[in-house]
């Protein structure tokens, strides 16, 4: 990323996709500023009731949410980072459009033991944020559902044998749903001592061979992305 030290603000919300972000920054902040546009993976600083506020594109897959976040700790000192995204259902339990609140994200990816020689492949969300977010959810009479998900390097509507990774998962662990940056998110927090949270969207209950489309993947994270800066302002 290249702009000012300084333009983004301690807490930022990302979201895959650029357009998502652009639409999170017209229609809830105030005096925006566009302070990333380099690879499309915009980033604006605004003020959300009067809290400093940046939203940013981290785009996808772990390797393009571990650059992202990474940076946005580690050189540009960001304390907190939420993320917004959409998933796929795993559990018979969520329906299409459901809120989940990522209590854990589970990869079988190589992303730590590749970074810093770490064997890890679970990572908890902050559980600061986390209780924040649950408070505000029943203020809000937003109802979400908490648990692990998936953070996978294939798109999970494309997977041959989706049983095959349950089932090599630990035992103990019960995945609920899908999606494919939250691992690098979580991880990088916690090596960098900072927090993090992901809320999701369910888009896609294979199952069912329901999907929403690609537009409304941009508009109806409304219930997540409200949540997410509702956090952010308190905190």
């Amino acid at each position: 990323m290249k702009q000012i030290y300084g333009d983004i603000a301690k807490t930022v919300i990302m979201a895959g996709d650029p357009k998502r972000v652009k639409y999170i920054a017209e229609n809830y902040l105030e005096d925006i500023k566009l302070v990333n546009s380099i690879r499309e993976m915009y980033c604006y600083t605004g003020t959300y009731k009067g809290k400093e506020i940046s939203v940013m594109a981290h785009g996808m897959g772990i390797p393009s949410m571990g650059i992202y976040s990474y940076e946005l700790f580690h050189i540009y000192n960001v304390d907190t980072i939420i993320r917004v995204g959409s998933c796929g259902a795993f559990s018979d339990k969520l329906k299409l459009l459901d809120t989940i609140l990522v209590e854990k994200s589970y990869t079988e990816s190589n992303y730590a033991f590749s970074f810093d020689g770490k064997k890890c492949n679970l990572v908890p969300a902050n559980k600061e944020l986390n209780k924040i977010i649950e408070n505000l959810s029943k203020d809000k009479d937003i109802k979400y559902v908490k648990g692990t998900v998936l953070c996978s390097e294939c798109f999970d509507p494309y997977l041959e044998d989706k049983n095959a990774i349950l089932n090599r998962a630990p035992k103990d662990i019960e995945i609920i749903a899908a999606e494919m940056e939250s691992f690098a998110l979580l991880y990088n927090a916690k090596k960098e001592g900072k927090k993090a949270a992901c809320l999701l969207t369910v888009s896609d209950v294979p199952k069912e061979g329901k999907g929403i489309t690609a537009k409304e993947r941009q508009t109806s994270l409304n219930n997540t992305i409200e949540l997410a800066l509702e956090t952010a302002k308190i905190i």
